[in-house]
């Protein structure tokens, strides 16, 4: 049956001519049913087409397409992938993160990409014009959705389809790789049986034989490395040796560079008969390669793959792979899920990963399925072959797993009190009959009547008492005392808000109440609230880190810290000082970009709870720690267009905050380094913030004791409107604190009072809590005679 035949006017947005039996068999259910489908299939039977099917239905319909990709990696994929609808005029756009979000495309694309926590955020603000477009959705795919079971991510994307089923309530479509109760999954979205597939492994385009291999355990885990490369090594040779190409998984960016490197001493040891080096014209291609350990390796025949490399690099490695020129690959487990990239021979050399904000954990048993799935080339192999390389005190939970499967379970109740938080913040949770009423549009609710006794179904309605009790002891939500009707309180809002776990969102709220009693907070206070959240719970800190995470914090008091603390809070300061160790490097990026995902909500909590000038020093060590610049010289940061390097450059010159750049002019930035094109953009950009001038008026100079006077200080804002909070003290103690939004001018009154001091001095300070600007500050001393 071939594609032009059954969507002519769709036949150039599919990368092949003909259906396969899988895809015919479901083609009626996906054009000819408004019906939910859940579809279950061996990895690289060819899902993908029925996902783009139901996505050409909804289009040819005139209605609006979301696919659920399952990792971030993998949006920015399927973006170059629909090149293919962007040629017949339909828009394709992944959703991002909040501050590149552009609302009015993602409003008028045809087609949108998410991930599930980032469809999870976008619901909890459905009702803001920013993120209203999510409730425009007419068919929902979701890619992978056995990831269900998965730690932490299974029950956001549980919550987040019944979410949006009550928003919306679009068509949805489920597609997996093979699980044994895929009716659970069917129950759950209301897909009939006409509806539901469970295609065996009789569908595969090439039979797999699948195995579990050991290695002798050592004391040493770097040497256990080796050893698992060893036994992947011997497990390759022979398909190597045929002309067949290998895939090797591990567990890390830099374990994929290392053991590339590693197998190419061996191979040539074994004297296996691989590469390419006297392939003259392969040779001139390599040289297309911007990293320069891969350019070595490949003539080899060796490569690595991970997502740390350029998109150019990843794409020259696919097609050279797929081209036979590449044999061997070593890879993460983000091409399991991404790429169509199968091998005759795929090993799993590592069953334990290191994740940045987990610490060493188990590979997920979806992972691995996944990534065994990759084994068998349609078209050039009649056979796969998969080999789990694990410790043997773990053979038989793998071999049990490659011979039943996973079942897919809730992992909800694990993390019911931050969704259920979430629900009530938004206001579709009033009662506890509507929590009930909730549970039941979720997974956990269908797999707690298949399986009552592990679910603890049978005491469902006291649990999620206690779990409410428990969300208003600790300040989230208001329960009325006679009539049982819930609420959140401002912490709870906040918390779903800004995506945050309870307990961080518990700490942040206990910062904001130290700086409401009075502590004058400093940089180090929200660094170390940042690095103590829940969030960072399960980072690790390695023996060879050690000795750089205590020279970045030597001198400071650091024993109430934990070891992963420490490392957390070492990235955090040397991140703000532009100076992160190399030893830290691997893991920084990660923390970094959750940590500033967590100042902005911590500027939030202190904006909400204490004042403007707390938010701005929460905006002021975020872009320190984003953008690696001085304290003195973070307020660049503000200005639209200058990161790092321009705010180092603009230092240099003596320039350290926007008003010093509309001061010197564009004449004034070119001598400071910038080309005149950007330094016209940059003064343009300055020019676009607020600037402040104060004027103290008739203040005097002396009083006499006993005495009093009440002066104006005027506040004059030269620069564009801002929400500002001005503070005024005498001898460091605050005596009015104002909120306003500052147009043009505002006056603040001055009590000026003989006191018993033999000066007083008067500071007046204007912050802005929605920009990194430090304070503008102007004192004033007056005698007291």
């Amino acid at each position: 049956m071939e594609v032009a035949e059954v969507l002519p006017e769709f036949a150039d947005a599919f990368a092949f001519e003909e259906f396969n039996r899988m895809q015919r068999e479901a083609l009626p259910a996906l054009l000819e049913s408004e019906e939910n489908v859940v579809a279950s299939a061996p990895t690289a039977s060819g899902k993908t087409a029925l996902a783009e099917l139901a996505i050409c239905k909804a289009l040819a319909d005139g209605g609006t397409a979301l696919f659920i990709a399952p990792l971030r990696a993998l949006t920015n994929e399927k973006e170059d992938d629909w090149d293919r609808f962007e040629d017949l005029d339909y828009s394709v756009y992944v959703v991002t993160g909040e501050r590149d979000l552009n609302p009015r495309r993602a409003r008028r694309a045809d087609i949108l990409v998410m991930t599930p926590e980032k469809l999870d955020s976008a619901t909890r603000k459905h009702d803001s014009r920013r993120y209203d477009f999510v409730t425009d959705v007419d068919v929902c795919v979701i890619d992978e959705v056995h990831l269900l079971d998965a730690d932490r991510r299974g029950s956001v994307l549980e919550v987040t389809i019944s979410r949006l089923r009550r928003l919306c309530d679009p068509r949805v479509i489920a597609l997996s790789a093979t699980m044994p109760n895929v009716d659970d999954v069917a129950d759950w979205l209301d897909a009939p049986a006409e509806t539901t597939f469970e295609f065996g492994d009789e569908y595969r385009p090439v039979d797999l034989k699948s195995g579990v291999k050991t290695y002798t355990h050592g004391d040493n885990a770097f040497a256990d490395k080796y050893r698992r490369l060893y036994r992947a090594l011997d497990l390759a040779e022979p398909h190597l040796r045929e002309d067949g190409q290998a895939l090797v998984f591990v567990s890390s960016r830099q374990d994929t560079v290392q053991a590339a490197k590693k197998a190419r001493d061996e191979i040539a040891e074994r004297d296996i008969p691989m590469g390419a080096r006297g392939d003259y014209d392969f040779h001139t291609e390599s040289k297309k390669l911007e990293n320069d350990t891969l350019r070595n390796s490949v003539l080899d025949g060796v490569a690595f793959h991970h997502a740390g490399l350029s998109k150019n690099d990843r794409d020259l490695v696919e097609e050279w792979f797929k081209a036979g020129h590449v044999e061997l690959l070593f890879s993460t487990s983000t091409l399991a899920w991404g790429v169509n990239l199968p091998a005759r021979c795929v090993v799993i050399r590592d069953t334990k990963i290191h994740d940045p904000l987990e610490g060493e954990v188990d590979m997920s048993p979806l992972d691995v399925l996944q990534m065994l799935g990759r084994a068998g080339r349609p078209g050039y192999d009649d056979v796969g072959y998969g080999w789990v390389v694990c410790d043997g005190a773990d053979a038989d939970k793998y071999r049990k797993l490659l011979r039943d499967g996973k079942e897919i379970e809730s992992r909800l109740a694990e993390t019911l009190e931050t969704h259920l938080n979430a629900e009530i913040a938004m206001g579709t949770i009033t009662d506890l009959e509507e929590v009930m009423d909730w549970l039941e549009t979720t997974f956990y609710y269908v797999r707690g009547q298949s399986k009552p006794e592990e679910y603890d179904f049978p005491n469902l309605r006291r649990r999620v008492r206690d779990c409410l009790e428990d969300l208003v002891e600790r300040g989230f939500v208001e329960m009325g005392a006679e009539d049982l009707s819930i609420e959140a309180t401002p912490r709870g809002v906040l918390a779903s808000k800004y995506y945050l776990r309870l307990e961080t969102a518990a700490r942040f709220a206990a910062l904001c109440d130290r700086a409401a009693d009075g502590e004058d907070l400093e940089t180090d206070d929200l660094l170390r609230t940042v690095a103590t959240a829940e969030e960072f719970d399960s980072v690790s800190s390695r023996q060879s880190e050690r000795d750089a995470i205590d020279a970045v914090l030597v001198g400071q008091e650091t024993d109430d810290l934990e070891a992963g603390q420490r490392k957390v809070l070492a990235i955090l300061r040397g991140a703000a000082d532009g100076s992160t160790p190399s030893e830290l490097a691997s893991d920084a990026w990660v923390i970094r970009r959750n940590a500033t995902r967590l100042l902005s909500a911590l500027g939030a909590f202190l904006d909400r709870f204490v004042g403007p000038h707390a938010a701005n020093l929460a905006q002021r060590v975020e872009a320190r720690i984003e953008n690696g610049v001085a304290e003195d010289a973070v307020g660049l940061t503000a200005i639209d267009g200058v990161g790092p390097g321009r705010t180092s450059k603009l230092a240099k010159g003596g320039l350290s905050t926007p008003g010093d750049v509309v001061r010197a002019g564009v004449t004034g930035l070119v001598d400071a380094g910038l080309s005149e094109g950007v330094a016209e953009r940059v003064y343009e950009g300055a020019q676009s913030l607020p600037a402040i001038e104060i004027d103290w008026g008739d203040f005097p100079e002396s009083i006499a004791t006993g005495e009093n006077e009440v002066c104006e200080v005027t506040i004059r804002n030269v620069g564009e409107p801002a929400r500002a909070g001005i503070r005024v003290a005498v001898n460091g103690v605050e005596m009015t604190s104002t909120n306003s939004y500052l147009r043009d001018t505002d006056t603040v009154p001055v009590g000026v009072f003989g006191a018993d001091a033999d000066v007083l001095e008067y500071t007046v300070s204007v912050a802005f809590p929605e920009e990194p600007l430090v304070p503008i500050e102007a004192s004033r001393t007056v005698d007291v005679v």
